[in-house]
């Protein structure tokens, strides 16, 4: 059993927390800017609150963070009352939050300057994923630290590698999102087409899903799309920051990122329709509006 604090808990973190305490049963001190939800939580887990980042974080032997963005993760790490001005030495940080590999590797460099570990760990998988414990990890840092961090992260994970240096888990998570933006829009247009044709959608997906066209995409979003539902999953509005990482990362080491570039700007169509909220199936609302 380790000492373990977790910062932040959104959809992702509140029950990648549950799983640290209940599957891997460490002893789980939890923060959240909202207090609320941190009240909540440990009244139905246990474990104990912090009323901020530090003091979550004080004595601990590994720090968990899962926010939103670069700047939320700077303002709980080394902003006021941040995590690395109580950290021990010795103890490790592991970011969850899919966030640039440029402040990977500079939190990275702070926490070495202060005598403790930080591994960039963004995750795959979603909120069903999360509440599974069957995420995928990638995680950037030193290969010693990430031995050492492996089987506490395991508490939620199925797979969890290790992709290099600080920064390569955040580059991943950057192909990741490529490579679901390019599949999410082709099995939109895939289905658009099909109903266009008047074809049974259920009964072309069964086939083709078998095929070389199958794709987690396909079998988890086909009846979701098809039927018009979005109000669930993975928000457009964090598939847009996300793209925008990728996009950010490509002007810096010259990658060629067209498609990608073209599906942000259809995501883009899907917030002016009030679609910011939805999952990003909802590709699919933006083909069927014309």
């Amino acid at each position: 059993m380790a000492a373990v604090a977790f910062l932040g808990l959104g959809v992702m973190g509140y029950p990648m927390a549950a799983h640290l305490r209940h599957k891997g049963g460490h002893d789980v001190t939890v923060y959240n800017r909202t207090a609320a939800k941190a009240e909540k939580w440990v009244a139905e887990h246990g474990g104990s609150l912090g009323r901020t980042p530090a003091e979550a974080a004080e004595g601990k032997d590994f720090v968990f963070a899962c926010v939103g963005n670069d700047d939320d993760l700077r303002a709980v790490t080394i902003g006021k009352d941040g995590a690395f001005q109580t950290m021990k030495k010795g103890s490790v940080f592991i970011d969850n939050t899919t966030a640039s590999a440029e402040v990977a590797r500079e939190l990275a460099a702070q926490a070495a300057q202060r005598g403790f570990a930080f591994l960039d760990a963004p995750v795959s998988g979603g909120q069903a994923g999360a509440e599974n414990g069957v995420l995928t990890v990638m995680v950037g840092g030193e290969e010693a630290v990430f031995e050492r961090a492996r089987p506490v992260i395991s508490a939620y994970a199925r797979m969890v590698g290790l992709m290099g240096s600080a920064g390569a888990g955040q580059l991943t998570k950057m192909i990741n999102q490529i490579c679901i933006a390019g599949l999410v829009q082709g099995l939109a247009e895939g289905i658009h087409f099909g109903r266009k044709a008047g074809l049974d959608i259920e009964k072309v997906v069964e086939v083709i899903s078998k095929g070389a066209a199958g794709s987690w995409q396909m079998e988890n979003r086909h009846k979701a799309m098809n039927e018009g539902r979005y109000e669930f999953g993975f928000a457009v509005d964090w598939m847009r920051k996300d793209l925008g990482i990728c996009l950010e990362e490509a002007d810096r080491n010259g990658a060629s990122l067209p498609v990608t570039a073209l599906i942000d700007q259809f995501y883009k169509d899907v917030q002016k329709m009030g679609g910011g909220r939805w999952d990003t199936s909802s590709l699919m609302a933006r083909l069927e509006k014309k």
